[in-house]
C-alpha cells in the first residue's frame, strides 16, 4: 500500500502541472471576466513549470520512474505549455479574419516533438529541436510585449507562430541547462551565458525579456552546433 502511494506521488504533481495547464486555458479565455486574463494564464503556466520541474526531481528521490509517469508527463506538458500560450496569443490577435488561428499550430507542433521525445533515447542530455516549456517562455515574453503593442503587424505574429512551430520539431541539437561538471568552463559555457543573460534581459525588460532569452538559446544551439562539427 505504501509503496503504491510512493510510486504515484511524483504522477499527482504531474497532475497538479495538467491542472494548472488547463486552469490557464480557462483564463486565456477569460476576456472580460478576469482583470488581467493573460497576467492570471501567465502565474499558471508558471505553477505548471514548478510542478514539471519538482515531478522529476521527486520520482528519482523516490526511485518512483515509471513509463506512465513519462507518458503523463509529455500530456500535462503539451497542454501547459503548448496549448495555455496558444490560446493566450489566440485571445490577443484580432478577431476578424482567420489569423488567430494559426496560434492553435503550436499545440500541434508541440504534440509531434513530444511524441518524438518519448520515443529518443538520445535526448538525455541535449535535446532534438526547441523543448516545449521553452516554447511557452518564448510567448510569455512575446504575448506580455504583443499586448502593449497595438501596432504590431499580424503577418509578423503568423511569422513567429511558423518559426517556433518549426524549431521544435528541427533536428537542431540544443543544450540542456543541466551541468554536470559545474566547474568546466570550456563545457559549460553556453549554459553560464544563457542564465546570466536571461537574468539581465529579464531585470531590464521584464517579461518581454524572455523572448529575447529564448532567441539566444537557439543561437547559442547553433553555434555549439558548430563547435562540435
Amino acid at each position: 500500500m505504501m509503496k503504491a502511494i510512493r510510486n504515484n506521488i511524483p504522477n499527482a504533481i504531474t497532475s497538479l502541472n495538467l491542472l494548472f495547464g488547463c486552469m490557464a486555458c480557462i483564463a486565456a479565455l477569460s476576456k472580460g471576466c478576469l482583470v488581467a486574463p493573460y497576467i492570471v494564464a501567465f502565474e499558471l503556466i508558471a505553477l505548471s513549470a514548478v510542478a514539471d520541474f519538482l515531478d522529476g526531481l521527486v520520482a528519482r528521490w523516490l526511485h518512483a520512474v515509471s513509463a506512465i509517469g513519462k507518458e503523463l508527463d509529455s500530456l500535462a506538458d503539451l497542454v501547459s505549455f503548448g496549448l495555455a500560450p496558444a490560446l493566450i496569443l489566440y485571445s490577443m490577435m484580432p478577431e476578424d479574419g482567420p489569423w488567430a488561428f494559426f496560434a492553435l499550430l503550436l499545440p500541434v507542433f508541440g504534440a509531434l516533438r513530444l511524441a518524438r521525445f518519448n520515443v529518443d533515447t538520445n535526448q538525455a542530455t541535449t535535446f532534438t529541436g526547441l523543448p516545449i516549456p521553452a516554447n511557452a517562455i518564448f510567448w510569455i515574453g512575446f504575448t506580455d510585449w504583443y499586448y502593449h503593442q497595438q501596432d504590431c503587424p499580424v503577418w509578423i505574429v503568423v511569422l513567429l507562430i511558423v518559426v517556433m512551430s518549426l524549431l521544435m520539431v528541427c533536428p537542431l541539437r540544443m543544450f540542456s541547462l543541466k551541468m554536470h561538471n559545474l566547474s568546466s568552463l570550456k563545457q559549460n559555457w553556453a549554459q553560464y551565458l544563457q542564465v546570466i543573460a536571461t537574468v539581465v534581459f529579464v531585470i531590464v525588460m521584464g517579461l518581454p525579456g524572455l523572448a529575447l532569452a529564448i532567441m539566444l538559446y537557439v543561437l547559442l544551439s547553433i553555434i555549439k552546433r558548430e563547435d562540435h562539427n
